[in-house]
């Protein structure tokens, strides 16, 4: 089974820090989750969602002082869902998701993949194949920066979560 982690905007005054709540976003249908939260916008990261995350944040260790670098994928205040077993949800205000988008439409991405290739690339096929991995990653920071950079516009919140 596959894991991904989601992304979602939610426009500000929608969000709760309720569990329950949270867990609604993730499990309701399409229409369910737009009826209630109105504009809906998600972003989907695959099972590579950790070397993205090393993309941005490098080695550094995970009390590093919090900054658009370490929110653009993990990042964010976490909240306990109901039930054992089940990762945290995370949550960044409007503000912190316009960092995210500020620090997103500044990076240079080619910088951020010369500092973390040689952790990254042993996983997807090795240097012969660093090209397709160039590629893949590099299509996954446009779609970031387009899903933040739009939330950041509308001054909206993301929730995150992992789910199978």
């Amino acid at each position: 089974m596959s894991t991904y982690f989601h992304l979602r905007a939610v426009p500000a005054p929608a969000l709760r820090n309720s569990p329950a709540w949270l867990l609604r976003l993730f499990e309701d249908d399409w229409e369910a989750v737009r009826e209630r939260v109105g504009r809906h916008r998600e972003e989907i990261l695959d099972q590579g969602y950790l070397d993205q995350e090393f993309l941005y944040t490098g080695p550094a260790p995970r009390h590093t002082p919090d900054g658009p670098p370490a929110h653009v994928v993990l990042g964010g205040r976490p909240v306990t869902p109901p039930g054992p077993d089940r990762p945290p949800f995370l949550l960044l205000t409007s503000a912190q998701a316009g960092r995210v988008a500020g620090f997103l439409e500044t990076a240079d991405f080619d910088a951020l993949w010369r500092r973390a290739r040689d952790r990254i690339l042993p996983r997807y096929g090795g240097p012969g194949l660093e090209p397709q991995a160039h590629d893949a990653f590099a299509a996954a920071h446009r779609d970031l920066t387009a899903f933040y950079t739009r939330t950041a516009r509308q001054r909206e919140a993301v929730v995150k979560w992992l789910l199978p």
